[in-house]
């Protein structure tokens, strides 16, 4: 899709449906599929990510509404799409566009977590292949943004792995749920880059699904 600058769409809740995934608007009624997603790891012991207990969920749905309420964030859940039948299926995470700038327009993809067992299945890439498809194609950004803790290894090779390139490192930026200081390293994505960064995403989506 061309989109014309300086026309903006609206960035408002909508459901996006991808290969292995659809992300649904973040709702209460997700809330137990949610925590048993939580429960599928225990993510909330790795302790550079800010993954809420089951015990918290609610109190996290509350928090990502809230926000989406103020127009900084726009909360999804995640869900496996069934391949063959093309419904929904179990809830398996929670991903965002949050720190909205609805002037420029501009997203950060943040806030995301999955159900360790479906790590390493496509899930992730199909699920950046929605947000980065409707954040160029349809909201018009000029730019996307990632940000991650400096000791998060593991996400900050998935970031670069979608080919978004590294801005820089905001040292002592956040504190964190346990009183440590975050250093958070910034990557961004801009539009020029989209279809390069868009063929490399729909290549690695499909050879999960041949497999």
């Amino acid at each position: 899709m061309r989109h014309t600058w300086g026309m903006a769409t609206p960035i408002i809740p909508v459901t996006l449906v991808g290969t292995h995934v659809i992300l649904e608007p973040l709702a209460h009624a997700h809330h137990d599929g949610l925590a048993a997603a939580a429960q599928d790891g225990q993510l909330w012991n790795l302790w550079y990510t800010s993954i809420p207990t089951p015990e918290k969920m609610s109190n996290e749905i509350d928090r990502r509404l809230a926000l989406q309420e103020k127009g900084s964030m726009l909360p999804f859940t995640t869900r496996l799409r069934d391949e063959r039948t093309g419904e929904p299926g179990r809830i398996i995470g929670m991903t965002t566009y949050m720190n909205i700038d609805a002037a420029v327009p501009r997203v950060e993809i943040g806030s995301t977590w999955n159900a360790a067992s479906v790590h390493g299945t496509g899930t992730n890439p199909d699920s950046k292949l929605l947000l980065l498809g409707h954040a160029f194609d349809t909201l018009g950004c000029p730019a996307v943004e990632f940000r991650t803790h400096w000791m998060n290894f593991q996400s900050r090779e998935a970031i670069a792995r979608l080919g978004a390139k590294q801005d820089g490192v905001l040292r002592a930026h956040t504190r964190m749920a346990d009183g440590s200081l975050r250093d958070t390293v910034v990557f961004s994505i801009i539009a020029s880059e989209w279809p390069m960064v868009r063929s490399a995403l729909q290549q690695r989506v499909s050879k999960v699904r041949e497999h």
